[in-house]
Formats: structure tokens, sequence, C-alpha cells
């Protein structure tokens, strides 16, 4: 699709840094990890002005293994992550993804998310739409 997703090309050092400002998650199977995903909450330090929002987590680094996609694991680790924020008194859950991944963008809607805002991050060919659901 020619987009730069800035998990498609982060170094170990920019993952390890990603990873430990929220709280990351993986799936596994067999002693192998399958997926991943990582919950943030903002704290009013981020770019995006809807992460700043009280009550407002948000995730990313989520990820399938590409073979193992279309199985349902990136919809229980949906379910997962939406229970643990919800969990963690957050009122909403966020995301951002590019506005061309339009399959995307279907999934999370289909999963009761809405538009609030486009954004444009520094790091990607791409800007992005920032989604949310209430929990």
């Amino acid at each position: 699709m020619g987009l730069r997703f800035m998990a498609t090309h982060q170094d170990d050092e920019v993952t390890k840094k990603r990873l430990i400002k929220g709280e990351s998650f993986v799936a596994e199977h067999n002693n192998k990890i399958i997926g991943c995903i990582t919950l943030y909450k903002s704290k009013g330090k981020s770019l995006c002005s809807w992460y700043n929002n009280e009550g407002v987590s948000y995730f990313g680094q989520f990820a399938v293994e590409p073979e193992l996609q279309q199985k349902g694991i990136g919809s229980k680790i949906m379910d997962f992550i939406e229970d643990y924020a919800h969990g963690k008194n957050a009122a909403e859950i966020s995301l951002d993804t590019s506005e061309h991944a339009k399959h995307l963008i279907d999934y999370y809607t289909k999963r009761g998310y809405r538009f609030i805002q486009h954004h444009k991050w520094e790091e990607v060919n791409y800007r992005s739409v920032v989604m949310s659901k209430k929990l």
C-alpha cells in the first residue's frame, strides 16, 4: 500500500521506548509471539490533542503475525485491551491509523470506534485518522 507505519521500520531502541511508555502485552502460541499490543495513557503530553483528554487511553504497537491474520487473533487481542482499559477506568479507548488504510478503518468502525480527528505524525508518510470508542 506504500504506507510507512512506524512499527514497520522502527529499530530495537525505538521499539523498547514505545513498549516501556505504556503497558505491553503479547499473544503467544507454542512459545512463539504471534501478536502484540501496547496501551498508553498520555498524561497530557501527547502531540495528538485527543489523547490528552481526561479518561482517554489509546493503543498502538498492535500487530498479528501476517500468516495468522484473519483467524480471530486480532479480535481477541482487541477484546482483551478494551476490557483491560475499562478495568483501568478509561472512559474511552482510542487509536490512530492511516487515512488510506480503509480496511483497518472499516475493522475499527465495526468494533464501535468513531472518527475523532485527523493528525499528522512526523515519522510517517500519511495523515492519520484518530478513532475512539466509549467504554
